[in-house]
């Protein structure tokens, strides 16, 4: 569909250079209604749903490596980290359910009606590699949680998880409410998982509570920042920006002031209910590596299946290891689903490009999951383990691109109109952009040299 040229009065109006496209996901746009007779609890469950897949990115298998890590090196120094990556997060995702709601476009979109087209199509190169690293990182942790419960080939793995489309495009066609029911479920898969695996490994009450206070530790130490940042990364991922401003648009609110304010409570309390839940599983994550390995002098466990070989053994509880790889098969799966529908809204976002839902999850899929075979068939589990690692570096340098034009407009009046954020909103926006952007620069940053770093990646 081509979009029409604005009009002479467009833009001192609405503040777009172009006037808003058809929404993306049309088949699922504006289909579940909120009756403004419900009472808040049935119309906050009517709400609910959107920030549960939104919380699914921020608990997938690319968190798992630096969670892990961070808790066999330090303990339980590094869940205040957590803490604050998540407490971003809710802030970012509100902002982005806010766009969405009042604008009645996704980022992808807006960023389209706002920038020139050579910055929009920049803007979509850099999402479109963002969301393959991401959807890489899903497919390299579901393979591996394959391999690890039934022994299926590393290679073998990677190509079973191309058979989600089918699950999307199912579920999807019978109503975006049973897509958000299996989410959810798998959710509540991860974190009775994770509840379980914190009971086996029984850790101290105290220790854990005082981790959640910063201390000035983690910045002057190296390898802890390192870390640090590693988790701030894997934790804000920019495809969420873009699914949160879309899929909120499912809901079938009144499209007046008043509608838009109750759609952007209900919607910001969805996102921030789930993602503390996603704060239990990624805290779960670094607490139980802490309990098991680092109180036992075992500092360097940081790769997924280190953890799965040594957690039966370290707890004398066997089932610990299972479970552990079930949570990592649950985790790897949500977060394909999700994956491919953000790569539906990116695409049609930034290009107003209308393909078959099909074809463009299986082109998503496949983008992801050929350099996951080359890499599994050249360099095995340990190349696959260090691909993990890459993709979020990449996500990394992706973040900043989301993030700051998602401030900047919903910092705009002239876009917002009346639901333009207040002052001290954009204040602390603004500077979780900056720590965002300066803590990316010094983790990408240790990853400078790119081909001598690849070279010793995979060498």
């Amino acid at each position: 569909m081509k979009s029409a040229e604005p009009g002479p009065t467009s833009v001192p109006s609405s503040g777009w250079r172009l006037p808003k496209a058809a929404p993306s996901l049309a088949e699922v746009h504006r289909t579940i209604a909120v009756p403004k007779s419900l009472g808040f609890w049935r119309k906050l469950l009517a709400f609910s749903g959107p920030g549960y897949l939104v919380a699914v990115g921020y608990m997938d298998p690319g968190n798992w490596a630096t969670s892990l890590a961070g808790g066999s090196a330090f303990g339980y120094s590094l869940l205040c980290v957590i803490l604050l990556s998540n407490l971003m997060a809710i802030l970012l995702q509100s902002l982005s359910a806010r766009l969405g709601i009042v604008t009645g476009r996704d980022l992808a979109q807006a960023c389209r009606d706002h920038y020139s087209k050579p910055v929009a199509v920049t803007l979509w190169v850099l999402c479109e590699i963002a969301i393959c690293a991401c959807d890489l990182a899903e497919v390299i942790g579901s393979a591996i949680a394959l391999n690890l419960l039934f022994g299926l080939p590393l290679i073998w793995g990677v190509c079973v998880t191309a058979l989600d489309v089918l699950v999307v495009l199912y579920l999807q066609n019978k109503g975006f409410r049973y897509l958000e029911a299996l989410v959810i479920s798998l959710i509540l898969l991860i974190g009775g998982c994770f509840l379980a695996e914190i009971i086996f490994s029984r850790p101290e009450i105290s220790a854990v509570l005082g981790g959640f206070v910063p201390r000035w530790e983690i910045v002057s130490n190296p390898q802890m920042l390192f870390l640090a940042i590693g988790i701030l990364g894997a934790t804000v991922m920019p495809h969420n920006l873009y699914l949160h401003s879309s899929i909120v648009q499912t809901r079938k609110y009144e499209q007046n002031a008043e509608g838009k304010r109750e759609a952007i409570k209900f919607a910001t309390l969805d996102s921030t209910l789930a993602l503390m839940f996603a704060l239990f599983i990624n805290a779960a994550i670094l607490i139980v590596s802490a309990a098991t390995f680092h109180t036992r002098g075992q500092h360097d466990v940081a790769e997924i299946q280190d953890a799965y070989k040594l957690l039966g053994g370290v707890l004398a509880v066997p089932v610990a290891s299972t479970v552990f790889a079930l949570a990592l098969l649950a985790s790897g799966q949500n977060s394909t689903l999700t994956g491919t529908l953000a790569g539906q809204i990116v695409m049609e976002g930034f290009l107003n490009l209308r393909l078959r839902p099909w074809l463009r999850r299986l082109i998503t899929r496949l983008i992801a999951i050929i350099p996951a075979v080359i890499c599994t068939a050249l360099y095995g589990a340990g190349g696959i383990a260090k691909l993990l690692v890459l993709s979020q570096v990449v996500l990394s340098l992706q973040l900043s691109f989301a993030v700051i034009p998602l401030v900047i407009f919903t910092s705009d009046r002239r876009k917002m109109g009346e639901f333009v954020i207040p002052v001290w909103m954009k204040l602390l926006a603004w500077l979780t952009a900056g720590i965002i952007v300066a803590l990316n620069v010094k983790y990408v940053a240790d990853f400078s040299g790119l081909s001598a770093r690849l070279a010793k990646l995979f060498g």
